[in-house]
């Protein structure tokens, strides 16, 4: 078949639903490369700080719904609906949601 179909609903977050929910969508697509993430992120809510050094993978983060906050090492980034940024991989990074209105993100991750 020339192309895969997928769904949150095909996989378990990996966060808990008072955080929002997280799911990783790259075995379900069954991808080489390429990893796909959906994040519902609740106000008040953030990920666990990290980078992607050891794997190489660079990520992008783009905002369909919300905003959400990037910090990177002392720098950091407001990103509202339909802004993305993209992230070298051995830059750590955390996404917090420091608004009152959930946020959604799609995230995506491929080695360099």
């Amino acid at each position: 078949m020339a192309y895969q179909r997928a769904s949150t609903d095909d996989v378990e977050s990996v966060i808990d639903d008072e955080h929002g929910g997280m799911w990783f969508l790259k075995e379900a697509l069954d991808t080489d490369e390429l990893g796909l993430t959906v994040m519902r992120l609740e106000p008040g809510s953030k990920g666990k700080p990290h980078d992607h050094s050891e794997d190489g993978q660079e990520e992008v983060y783009c905002v369909v719904e919300g905003e959400v906050v990037v910090d990177f090492d002392g720098e950091t980034v407001t990103l509202g609906e339909n802004e993305a940024v993209r992230i070298d991989p051995d830059q750590r990074r955390q996404i917090r949601n420091e608004s009152d209105d959930l946020a959604r993100l799609v995230l995506v991750g491929a080695p360099i």
